[in-house]
């Protein structure tokens, strides 16, 4: 939806002409497509990803409202789905504003500079969520598979320590990634895309990008394909271990603690892959906008109903919260 002033119109246009005829992306920044290509669809898109944003940031502030407040979610899966939590919100908070700006037609571009810190945000959040989605999966398998134990394995130094672990890990392995980028020189100023996406810069490279590629590649297999061989492999005793319990209540209450996080793993992992995995001329500009939106938006939107619909614990906390206590009932 283009702006109605026809001077601010004919001022983008003539700024877009002017960064079109440079010769370097570093000099003027870069402008954003966004969904301009089907403009019919740009109101009915901001109003849908205003409506979801606002989901978001409640839905993971209460999470992390309620794990602060409440002692009986004072415990190491809620001490990890608040991280979680807060990962989502910095993740929609990277990407969600701009592309309302830029939905409004008020301002499609922006600088190097910021292209560059957002690259890096997104990959950082992205590759820290990677590993703590293993950490929960330990926990997962210390609470079914050595529940008399559980205590003792899931200390709170070591939750804090795998947390840590998981920030570190995935702010290195985005400075690498980043570096590898930006390394090499960018013709061109139009990003096929809502946000600085690494497969769409990768494609305004002047050079040769198979070396800078394998590099990269290298690097998303470290963050994507180890944590998920990991994560599959804890899952893997999981389903074993509740194979063997004889109970059909207590299959259901072992089953029931997993599949949340197995479908937030399934929606976070299935989207990243199909993104990052995959070689860059194979890689659609037009199906990448789409499949964005499902991981900056739908996942983070859903993620507080996936672990909190079904939860009996966050509903109680929820209750006590607004002074409707189900204990005293």
């Amino acid at each position: 939806m283009e702006s109605r002033n026809p001077e601010v119109r004919v001022a983008n246009s003539d700024r877009w002409k002017t960064m079109e005829s440079s010769n370097t992306s570093s000099e003027e920044g870069f402008i954003l497509v966004g969904f301009s290509d089907w403009p019919h669809l740009e109101p009915i898109f901001f109003a849908f990803i205003s409506i979801f944003y606002s989901l978001t940031l409640f839905g993971n502030t209460l999470i992390i409202i309620l794990s602060q407040l409440d002692l009986r979610l004072h415990t190491p899966m809620y001490y990890f789905l608040s991280h979680l939590s807060f990962l989502d919100l910095c993740y929609t908070a990277s990407t969600v504003p701009q592309l309302l700006v830029n939905l409004s037609g008020l301002d499609r571009t922006i600088s190097f500079g910021r292209c560059v810190a957002q690259l890096f945000i997104m990959l950082s959040l992205g590759g820290i969520e990677c590993v703590l989605l293993v950490t929960m999966a330990i926990d997962r398998y210390a609470a079914v598979c050595r529940p008399l134990h559980y205590t003792i394995i899931m200390h709170p130094l070591l939750c804090r320590a795998l947390v840590v672990f998981s920030w570190v890990g995935g702010l290195v392995n985005s400075l690498i990634q980043t570096s590898l980028v930006m390394a090499m020189p960018l013709c061109g100023h139009q990003l096929n895309h809502f946000f600085c996406e690494l497969p769409v810069l990768l494609k305004l490279a002047c050079e040769d990008t198979g070396g800078t590629e394998a590099n990269l590649f290298v690097a998303r297999v470290i963050i994507l394909v180890c944590p998920l061989v990991l994560i599959l492999g804890s899952y893997a005793h999981i389903a074993k271990a509740v194979l063997n319990i004889k109970s059909m209540a207590g299959r259901r209450k072992a089953f029931g603690t997993c599949t949340s996080h197995l479908i937030v793993v399934a929606m976070f992992y299935g989207s990243a892959i199909s993104t990052y995995l995959q070689p860059v001329h194979k890689y659609s500009e037009g199906e990448g906008k789409f499949v964005a939106l499902f991981y900056t938006i739908i996942t983070p939107m859903l993620n507080p109903l996936i672990y909190t619909l079904r939860n009996k614990d966050v509903k109680a906390a929820l209750w006590k919260v607004l002074g409707k206590d189900t204990d005293s009932r």
